[in-house]
């Protein structure tokens, strides 16, 4: 199982917001790029960086920190938040980010996200309130239930769902591990929990259940409750 700490872009600074809510963002670093140097220095193989601004833009707004991210590290990137359309896809790929997360666009389009997913290394980002999907950075609620959107992605080439319980997310009241193991069922592609996690028994419990591939740490990691190393040794 991976480990994917993350990097929430939010005016060009590192923030982490709590359930979703732009004007809850507490700063963490006006360097991102630093702090993602420092996850590859503790052991890390992956980054998860979401543009903030972008989510709600429907397009790119951090470019210039994801760069120097890029520059500095030799991690591999999976990122989300505004990517709306093919040429967004090939301007990060060519850019050096290793994976594209497709959120809203996978409710709105699914035709598009498989489309992609057959040419490119893509990611579905399901974040979910109550059960059913989140779009527009959490700012709407579809009538769609998670699960079910999930399964429409079977077998289309999709690489990872990375799914979100938005009701947790920068709560640090525990990982939903029942409803991960929905999307992973439902699905049957490698998933990614996130939204949560308050320490490192949230990633043991993860582990073994032996049917989630991955996990994001964020503001466990901000607030000092999880050592990152001793994490990844776990893993």
């Amino acid at each position: 199982m991976e480990i994917l700490p993350a990097i929430d872009l939010k005016d060009g600074k590192a923030v982490r917001l709590t359930k979703g809510l732009m004007d809850s963002a507490k700063i963490y670093s006006d360097e991102p790029w630093q702090l993602a140097k420092t996850f590859e220095d503790m052991g890390s193989k992956w980054l998860h960086i979401v543009d903030l601004n972008g989510a709600f833009a429907g397009e790119p707004k951090n470019l210039e920190q994801i760069e120097k991210i890029r520059e500095n590290t030799s991690l591999k990137i999976e990122l989300g938040g505004g990517i709306r359309d093919e040429d967004t896809i090939k301007r990060y790929l060519e850019l050096g980010i290793d994976r594209l997360i497709l959120g809203s666009i996978a409710v709105k389009n699914p035709d598009f996200v498989k489309e992609m997913a057959a040419k490119y290394p893509i990611a579905v980002g399901i974040d979910a309130i109550d059960g059913y999907v989140a779009v527009e950075g959490w700012a709407e609620v579809s009538e769609m239930k998670a699960t079910e959107l999930a399964k429409a992605f079977a077998d289309c080439g999709v690489e990872a769902i990375i799914c979100t319980d938005v009701g947790r997310d920068g709560t640090l009241s525990g990982i939903n591990v029942d409803f991960t193991i929905s999307i992973a069922e439902a699905s049957g592609i490698d998933t990614i929990a996130s939204g949560g996690l308050k320490s490192i028994n949230d990633i043991l419990v993860l582990k073994n259940t032996g049917k989630v591939a991955g996990v994001i740490v964020g503001k466990a990691f901000y607030e000092g409750l999880i050592d990152l190393g001793e994490a990844f040794k776990l893993v």
